[in-house]
């Protein structure tokens, strides 16, 4: 008798953790959606795209970002646009946008660096993993070198 409630104790422990498991991942998942539903998506548009938009005066404002040379855009439907501009045409792209009505902001260097720095840091995160799981990888082949040869 003894013996039967460590198994019902020890089944009820494990239903236990495993609920409380499945309900920690939910409300962190939870989180994480909740914390992505605010970030504002950018879809990217051609410049013949955005010249038309522009002429039709659909862009309500833009934030230029001189170092990445893009246009961030919220248009008066409420979508939000990427764009860019070629070298050495900041000073006229900007003179255009005014001229359509468009409010314009135009990012400091500060604030640019960082924006600028917030794709790398992914890029540099991807290779850590990849040369961690490579490592692994070659671990895990000598350890089996290893004891294979010991065998025989």
């Amino acid at each position: 008798m003894i013996g039967r409630t460590r198994h019902i104790t020890r089944a009820a422990v494990a239903l236990l953790l495993a609920l409380s498991l499945a309900l920690c991942g939910g409300l962190l998942g939870g989180v994480a959606m909740a914390a992505d539903g605010g970030a504002i998506v950018y879809t990217h548009e051609s410049e013949a795209e955005f010249a038309k938009q522009l002429a039709a005066k659909e862009v309500e404002s833009v934030i230029v970002n001189k170092r990445l040379r893009t246009l961030r855009a919220t248009l008066t439907d409420g979508r939000h646009v990427l764009g860019s501009y070629p070298k050495h045409e900041e000073p006229a792209t900007v003179a255009r946008l005014k001229a359509h009505g468009a409010t314009v902001t135009i990012l400091t260097k500060q604030q640019a660096s960082k924006e600028a720095k917030k794709g790398k840091h992914h890029r540099r995160i991807r290779y850590i993993v990849g040369g961690a799981v490579i490592l692994v990888i070659v671990i895990a082949g000598a350890v089996l070198f290893v004891s294979r040869r010991r065998r025989d």
